[in-house]
């Protein structure tokens, strides 16, 4: 039995059931493994249409990261309002960002800023689940469970739960998110979670010479059928067993591993948040399509400031590598960066010196994908506390990453009641983006 992947029995916080591994079973002469999956992607991409071959990194600010002090800093609005942690200018003539981004301001022309995003939900859980999902989900704090699935897990659904030139999952947290799940396409399209004994298991624990034994075992006992196989079926069966053989002894697990990458470029992203961009950026080179990141502690309901002194430096260094490095890599136009959180914070400074949950408006920070890039999106009140322009809303920042991704805004899939639902379905990809 040689194991890369297997579906694990736990369920997170959410009641789904995580997808940690892939079996590849006794090399696909027993229950369902990757061969069986390659035949299954083949079938579906036969059927479906054509995807792009981009992906998709997203940062998520848990907690509800203030978009006053992030990226609309508001300087000319009473001082109750203001950024408290002042501004910078940015390189990009007549923009300013919170004044603890002094490094995503030198990139900033390689990346672009939304103030109008918008929704209604300033619970956690609920928030999260807009944004996630697109859908609002009033149950979701009240310990309910997630409705819709979430981007992630409808691109694993449109592309496959894995890469099917590389073997890699189509998509990978690399810390969890509240409703970062799959809800009714089934836990097949579960976020792959490298953690633990997961990304223990990705290993090949098989001697080479034992592997090419049971190779050659499994090529024996196949030559029987072989002869009085007449329509071919078999030999397109020993296609997708030896594509299995191959992925199973392919590098690409080598992309969760920072040791095979260059110790300069280790060095130059720096640890924590720094590391996990660099793992994504490498997932992303190995063909997946969606990595999640999250980097939390952004609820922020007092002394803002410092809190943000906190924050603030880790993420703006990593993000400001994470740009230029897919720039000198060729990498820009195939890979997006999404940075959001479930909500805003109070346009007014609270009496602890901080900002409290506010979904009426907050910002996004988006690079990449071939998107236009060096600009503002959308305008925010003199109060930063709703939108002045036109909001932007959760099913528009979906529609703009299935733009990105090819994915059809229009996919539909058979929801819980067995109905089939759009996944959009008043969404638009943002004008000014795309």
């Amino acid at each position: 039995m040689l194991d890369l992947v297997f579906p694990r029995k736990s369920q997170d916080c959410e009641g789904t059931t995580r997808r940690d591994f892939i079996k590849v079973g006794t090399l696909g002469l027993g229950a369902l493994g990757l061969p069986q999956l390659l035949r299954a992607r083949a079938a579906a991409a036969e059927q479906g249409e054509a995807t792009k071959d981009t992906s998709v990194i997203w940062v998520w600010l848990s907690g509800g990261p203030t978009h006053v002090e992030t990226f609309d800093p508001k300087m000319a609005a009473p001082s109750e309002y203001r950024s408290v942690t002042g501004e910078v200018a940015t390189n990009v003539p007549g923009v300013t960002v919170g004044g603890t981004f002094p490094k995503i301001a030198q990139v900033a022309d390689k990346m672009a800023f939304v103030r109008s995003f918008a929704h209604t939900n300033s619970g956690h859980g609920g928030g999260t689940h807009y944004v996630m999902t697109g859908y609002d989900n009033r149950l979701i704090d009240n310990g309910g469970l997630p409705s819709r699935p979430s981007i992630g897990s409808i691109v694993s659904r449109v592309r496959g739960a894995n890469n099917l030139s590389t073997g890699i999952p189509t998509y990978v947290r690399l810390n969890g998110i509240g409703s970062d799940g799959p809800a009714f396409l089934g836990a097949a399209y579960s976020p792959f979670d490298p953690g633990g004994q997961a990304r223990r298991n990705m290993s090949l624990v098989v001697e080479q010479k034992r592997l090419d034994n049971r190779r050659a075992l499994l090529k024996g006992l196949d030559s029987v059928n072989r002869q009085v196989d007449r329509n071919r079926l078999m030999e397109g069966l020993d296609a997708f067993e030896r594509q299995a053989f191959n992925l199973v002894l392919s590098k690409s697990q080598q992309a969760f591993d920072l040791k095979h990458e260059d110790p300069r470029v280790v060095e130059r992203y720096g640890g924590g948040l720094g590391q996990q961009l660099l793992t994504a950026r490498r997932l992303c080179e190995t063909g997946c399509g969606f990595v999640t990141v999250n980097y939390g502690g952004w609820d922020m309901h007092g002394n803002i400031a410092n809190a943000l002194n906190s924050r603030a430096p880790q993420l703006d260094h990593a993000v400001a590598t994470l740009v230029d490095d897919l720039e000198q890599r060729g990498m820009s136009d195939n890979v997006m960066l999404v940075i959001s959180g479930e909500f805003g914070r109070t346009p007014k400074v609270n009496g602890n010196a901080g900002r409290d949950h506010w979904a009426p408006l907050s910002t996004l920070a988006l690079a990449g994908g071939g998107i236009s890039v060096g600009q503002v999106v959308g305008e925010s009140a003199a109060k930063v506390d709703v939108p002045k322009s036109t909001p932007i809303t959760p099913q528009d920042l979906v529609a703009t990453i299935f733009h990105v991704l090819g994915v059809n805004r229009r996919t539909q899939f058979v929801n819980q009641a067995g109905r089939p639902v759009y996944m959009v379905e008043n969404g638009r990809p943002i004008e000014e983006l795309v």
